[in-house]
């Protein structure tokens, strides 16, 4: 077997060509068992995501979890899928689309695509897919605003893989973190503001619950910085919302397993809150930039069930930011920025304005 993959055939006298990628989490072609129970396989058996040894854990796997978690979880997705599919995929589609429309009215040229770290369209498959294009400059964009070894770091090892097939390399480059990013922030702000301006902004006896995605404990102990960036970027948004500490909480969520994870969790919280009395509670999820899974149906639905039979009386999850414009403003700025040099600004064809105004439009980023 070749050591390297087949190169596509050189092109003399092209000038350099750059890529960006989104890269997300991942998620199954449909909602039904066996889609799941191939999105979990692949998901599930990335020694960064579970540290088991790799003997006791393939038996846990394929004994136990896919056996069993894959006919449960479908039903999860299928009550939050979309008609065009995956909250997950189409969320970080229109993204790609919307963050070239904005990158060409600035008079940057380049490629922009989106990939997967676990299931289609997987990363080594577009990386390949934008070399054979002529792409030798390609920066990866995880979308995970706060850097985790099972998040981040896997995106890393996944591009690392694919270059170590290549005889010629491009050059790679990726986004790290983003998680006291101020326009990240910004859209945060907003995004929340703009929800008070409807429900009306929450009083004295009402809370704000800033959720993010769980990890065992043990990632901090052994020092994946995670835990210390979501605590960070907490902060940052309730000090622009003029939150005092009694009004907002951070808590973990997503749980799985008899492991100890990061604390406070959030299904016990909107429980016990729920019992104490508090009236309302809005939720905002600022670890995910697209909504999926975790915050459609485990927030915006499990979260309210918890929270209304504890004893509340009003619960409001706040979306993911999605499509907003002002997301992907900062998500421009955060790319602009990391190509430093790659893609020098040149003057923009009227026509592709008028092309890039077109699909904005198409896409509700105009709003």
């Amino acid at each position: 077997m070749p050591r390297f993959l087949p190169e596509p055939p050189h092109r003399h006298g092209n000038p350099a060509s750059t890529a960006v990628v989104l890269v997300n989490l991942g998620t199954p072609d449909k909602a039904t068992a066996p889609a799941l129970k191939r999105y979990l396989r692949e998901f599930l058996s990335d020694p960064r995501v579970v540290e088991i040894p790799k003997p006791i854990w393939w038996l846990i796997l394929n004994g136990i979890i896919l056996n069993v978690r894959p006919r449960k979880s479908a039903a999860k997705y299928a009550s939050v899928w979309m008609p065009e599919g995956s909250p997950l995929r189409v969320h970080t589609e229109r993204q790609a689309k919307l963050l070239k429309c904005l990158l060409g009215e600035r008079g940057h040229h380049l490629t922009i695509a989106y990939a997967m770290r676990y299931g289609k369209p997987s990363i080594a498959s577009v990386l390949t897919h934008l070399k054979a294009e002529g792409a030798s400059r390609i920066l990866l964009v995880p979308m995970y605003p706060q850097y985790s070894s099972s998040t981040t770091g896997t995106v890393v090892d996944e591009a690392g893989k694919w270059l170590l097939q290549l005889r010629n390399q491009p050059e790679l480059r990726y986004i790290r973190n983003f998680h006291d990013d101020e326009g990240y922030l910004a859209a945060l702000e907003k995004s929340v503001r703009q929800h008070w301006q409807v429900n009306g902004k929450p009083g004295e006896n009402d809370r704000l619950l800033i959720s993010f995605h769980g990890l065992p404990k043990r990632s901090l102990d052994l020092g994946d910085p995670y835990f210390c960036e979501c605590h960070k970027t907490g902060r940052l948004l309730a000090e622009r919302l003029g939150l005092t500490s009694e009004q907002y909480q951070i808590c973990f969520q997503s749980r799985f397993g008899k492991a100890e994870w990061l604390q406070p969790y959030t299904a016990p919280t909107l429980q016990e809150w729920g019992q104490k009395g508090i009236r309302r509670v809005d939720v905002i999820c600022p670890g995910f930039v697209a909504d999926c899974l975790e915050t459609l149906e485990e927030i915006a639905q499990e979260g309210r069930d918890d929270f209304l039979a504890a004893g509340g009386k009003e619960y409001h999850y706040i979306p993911a930011l999605n499509e907003d414009d002002a997301w992907i403003k900062a998500l421009a700025d955060l790319v602009e920025r990391q190509l430093g040099g790659w893609s020098p600004r040149e003057a923009v064809d009227p026509q592709a304005l008028e092309t890039s105004a077109r699909e904005a439009f198409k896409f509700g980023a105009r709003t």
